[in-house]
This record gives structure tokens, sequence and C-alpha cells, in this order.
């Protein structure tokens, strides 16, 4: 399956300059716990990184940083690593287990971040796959049932 079929088309994001305090809101507004951080949120869209609701608790508050001076770019982790909306999700989850990341913003042809794809959103996919695998099984055993009898 394409991943852009599995993927969050709807993507909030925001620039590397975005303090952590702007980040929550931006996170509380959109009913996520992540943001893409781009180089312009205004136009390209090209992908920096992605910042985690975690990462604000771990990185900023724990150690007593000031959400209101400290950007989201220094918390973003080097390289980003993407997948294009029109690749496989095996191969995605392939790359997810290789870098050790639950989320990877999708681009577009372009580059520009057009969604993301998360650990659940793949969770969620395969669970439909095996559950058409079930139905199948089921099929065949009522498919037999109906010829012996």
């Amino acid at each position: 399956m394409l991943l852009k079929d599995v993927c969050t088309m709807d993507v909030a994001c925001c620039g590397a300059a975005t303090t952590v305090i702007e980040a929550a809101r931006l996170m509380r507004h959109h009913h996520v716990g992540d943001l893409v951080v781009v180089a312009d949120p205004e136009a390209e869209r090209i992908p920096l990184g992605v910042v985690t609701d975690r990462d604000l608790a771990i990185e900023v508050l724990a150690p007593g940083l000031d959400p209101a001076v400290t950007t989201v770019g220094a918390l973003i982790r080097h390289p980003v690593v993407i997948a294009t909306e029109s690749e496989d999700t095996a191969d995605v989850i392939e790359r997810m287990r290789v870098q050790g990341v639950r989320r990877i913003p999708v681009v577009d042809g372009r580059g520009a971040a057009v969604g993301i794809v998360t650990l659940d959103d793949m969770l969620r996919h395969l669970a439909d796959e095996i559950g058409t695998l079930l139905d199948i099984v089921e099929i065949g055993r009522r498919r037999e049932q109906r010829v012996r009898r």
C-alpha cells in the first residue's frame, strides 16, 4: 500500500525559530503531539525535523530551560528522516526500524511536507491487513462447511 493512503495528510508545521511555548500552543490548537519543523512554514515547507510533546517535556521543561526563548530548532535531530507519499508502507516501516523513529514527515515530489506517518498509523494499517487475512480464513471455513454438508 502507498504511504499516502496511510499517513495523516493534514500535518501541523512550524518554523525552526518557533519557541517551545508557541509549539505547545500549536500542538494544543491542532490536537496533535508533534509538529513537523520546516524551513518556511508559509511557502515550500521543506522538513527539517519533527518535534514532539515528549521533546518539549524531556528536553526543555525537565532541565528547566525557558520555553519562551528556547526554539524548536534546538530540539530537532539531524539528519531528518523523511518519506515520499508514493513509497510503499513496507519500505517506510523498515526505515522507521533502522532509524529508530516513530514519526516521519511525508513529502511530495517537490520535497514539501504534505503529511506525517506515525507508528500508530502503521499499526492501524497492519491491524487492518490482519483483519482482512482473518476474513479470508473465515470465508474459507464457511465455504468448506457449505460444501461438506
